[in-house]
């Protein structure tokens, strides 16, 4: 059962790597709109890594109870080891795609509010940014 779990949570892992560096492209070429079609597929792919994680954390305690003086790699089999290696590796890739993507989307996001500011000045009132009164060039006639 440990391996069955172990590899569904590797396999969503590795989806998810897939789908971040997708992302990356597209965001690179300022295609949005596919990115917001993933979102709700990365998060249900989440929701089923962090159930697949919690099984093999059941799994591997059940182990770790019945035989507490022995160490994991030797309660698992070479498969389970294996598979556990992968894991590791995988939330590695998943962690550095993820960073890439996020200083990316914190670039994008940061020119955005920059030209935003340029074009429509906001002052501070208190803790509240408001339009001010130089704005009226956007003043609309009709």
């Amino acid at each position: 059962m440990l391996s069955h779990h172990l590899k569904g949570a590797v396999s969503d892992l590795n989806e998810l790597v897939k789908m971040s560096e997708q992302d990356i492209l597209d965001i690179k070429d300022a295609n949005h709109q596919p990115q917001f079609q993933r979102r709700k597929i990365k998060e249900d792919m989440i929701s089923s890594f962090e159930t697949k994680k919690a099984m093999i954390d059941h799994e591997i305690s059940k182990l770790m109870t019945n035989s507490p003086n022995t160490s994991l790699d030797k309660l698992l089999d070479e498969n389970e080891n294996s598979y556990l290696k992968n894991l590791k590796t995988s939330l590695a890739a998943l962690r550095d795609v993820n960073k890439k993507y996020a200083r990316m989307v914190l670039s994008v996001s940061s020119f955005y509010n920059t030209l935003l500011e340029r074009l429509i000045p906001t002052e501070m009132n208190g803790y509240q940014k408001s339009t001010s009164k130089r704005s009226s060039f956007l003043e609309i006639r009709v």
